[in-house]
């Protein structure tokens, strides 16, 4: 039997609703299907009396009338839902090559860990005799990372890359201010390469300092010369990464090193970039004093869309006492809490993100330490083989051996078609692919930042390669119309970032 014809009233945002038409650009929103009265539930009446609401919540938290939701059958709202999941693109589905960010595919097995009973029904202020699994697991969690990175100890407490690099420097304050002497002023400057993560900056401003920029060499480093003229005793530390945001290899790292600690700063790690050297070398050994993590990249704990990331922090022992706190620890008697003598105290409400760590320690047993070395030399591969295959197509601004990541120009095409970097991206969508990175670093011109992790296929790889070739052989003006082919167009991201749009009645009419 089929459903009767439904007339279709006037949406909350007062737009007349229309039927249904296939088609991925014709599709009703959720607001178009609303039909007043009308519920996605339908239980039998438990006999009791209804509820007041004036009884249970008083008037002065009352909103003054119901809000405006859609009003849908069940069948309107599943097939909305599965309808806005058909749109959507991840790491699942195919090649994700956004550079500086590791999207690579996340093993089930991690999710099928983090999902057992004994670790997701376990309440955060649980007592310790309790949890002693939980912390068993955090232990050699922390254990495996400082092996990894060589340093000497770790705090698992940061929830997110950019709540690490804050710990990295709050800990970088908290040293210098245990050394600061009257006739020592606190320090107040912190060094940054001008090819460095965004967030850099930011955190170094959190953290009370104040940047200086180190401009980059022609091989695509750190210039070492400019490097020494800008060290002196007012220098807290330095901040960058290794492999750099470029993709490639800071060869000078050792005397870099050397230099910041000649003046009394610290070397610190921006771990964005740990998949390059996994099992082949540690920032440890290169003379870093702290190291943060992105488990959510380098470790396969699924990231975008707001989290839950794990930023963890790694130190040198000579940092340990300033760790956050309290800290899973082995004991006589089982596993315990301890919080570090000098303890920066808490930066997070609990332990961290649990689950995301349970999934990163899953994947390291999964791994194994031979395995996590294939990781970083398949990268590796992967992405050079990009960049010899799109030599000649795009520019290549240091054309030298790159690690995980390559950086490629569309300045070339943007001089003979007029087609930028962002007109490259929005095309790769056409052809079914996440667009990498754009516009970045700022100290290359229209950049493609391309990373294929050690995840993709050959298969994957040259698919994703034919298809930026395709892209620059057939550059025209009519690019800037892209993408032509998915259920939303070109957006104008500038005027979205100033001027945000949050409900769907307070969108633009047209």
């Amino acid at each position: 039997m089929s459903a009767a014809p439904t007339e279709r009233r006037p949406a909350p945002g007062g737009r007349a609703a229309s039927a249904p038409v296939l088609g991925r650009a014709s599709e009703p929103t959720v607001f178009e299907l609303s039909s007043p009265g009308r519920v996605a539930w339908s239980f039998r009446s438990s006999g009791l009396p209804p509820w007041d609401a004036d009884e249970l919540v008083p008037a002065q938290h009352l909103a003054p009338e119901p809000v405006a939701l859609p009003e849908l059958s069940e069948r309107d709202l599943v097939a909305h839902h599965t309808r806005l999941t058909s749109r959507q693109y991840s790491v699942d589905l195919g090649a994700y090559p956004l550079g500086s960010c590791t999207m690579k595919y996340n093993p089930k097995v991690c999710d099928t860990a983090a999902g057992l009973p004994g670790l997701a029904r376990v309440h955060p202020a649980a007592p310790a005799a309790a949890i002693q699994g939980w912390l068993e697991l955090l232990v050699a969690l922390e254990g495996s990372l400082a092996e990894i990175t060589g340093m000497h100890a770790v705090s698992l407490q940061p929830p997110a890359g950019a709540a690490g690099e804050l710990t990295g420097l709050l800990l970088m304050r908290a040293h210098h201010a245990s050394t600061a002497t009257p006739a020592s002023p606190p320090r107040t400057k912190v060094l940054i390469p001008d090819s460095a993560h965004g967030t850099n900056p930011a955190s170094v401003t959190l953290g009370g300092y104040r940047t200086v920029t180190v401009p980059s060499d022609h091989r695509g480093c750190v210039d070492v010369a400019a490097l020494r003229h800008l060290l002196d005793d007012d220098v807290a530390g330095i901040m960058l990464t290794n492999p750099n945001t470029l993709g490639l290899f800071e060869e000078d790292i050792a005397e870099i090193a050397e230099a910041v600690h000649d003046v009394g700063g610290l070397v610190y790690y921006d771990g964005a970039n740990l998949n390059a050297i996994l099992g082949v070398t540690r920032p440890g050994d290169m003379g870093f004093d702290i190291v943060h993590l992105n488990l959510h990249k380098t470790f396969a704990v699924p990231h975008g869309g707001g989290g839950p990331g794990a930023g963890p922090v790694a130190v040198t022992e000579a940092l340990a006492p300033f760790l956050p706190g309290p800290r899973p620890v082995a004991t006589g008697a089982g596993y315990g809490w301890h919080t570090p003598a000098r303890s920066i105290g808490r930066v997070h409400g609990w332990h961290g993100n649990a689950l995301a760590l349970a999934r990163a320690y899953t994947y390291l047993l999964a791994t194994g330490g031979d395995g996590l070395r294939r990781v970083a030399e398949a990268a590796v591969l992967n992405a050079n083989w990009l960049r010899q295959r799109l030599r000649g197509h795009y520019d290549i601004p240091y054309d030298r051996p790159c690690m995980h990541e390559c950086v490629v120009s569309a300045a070339g095409l943007r001089r003979r078609h007029g087609v930028r970097a962002v007109d490259v991206g929005k095309r790769l969508l056409e052809h079914g692919f996440h667009a990498p990175t754009v516009a970045f670093p700022l100290v290359v011109d229209e950049a493609l930042m391309i990373e294929p992790t050690e995840t993709e296929s050959p298969q994957t790889l040259a698919a994703l390669a034919d298809a930026l070739i395709d892209i620059a052989e057939s550059a025209s003006p009519d690019d800037h119309a892209a993408p032509r082919t998915t259920p939303v167009g070109r957006v104008d991201e500038a005027r979205a970032a100033r001027r945000l749009v949050s409900t769907f009645d307070a969108r633009p009419r047209c």
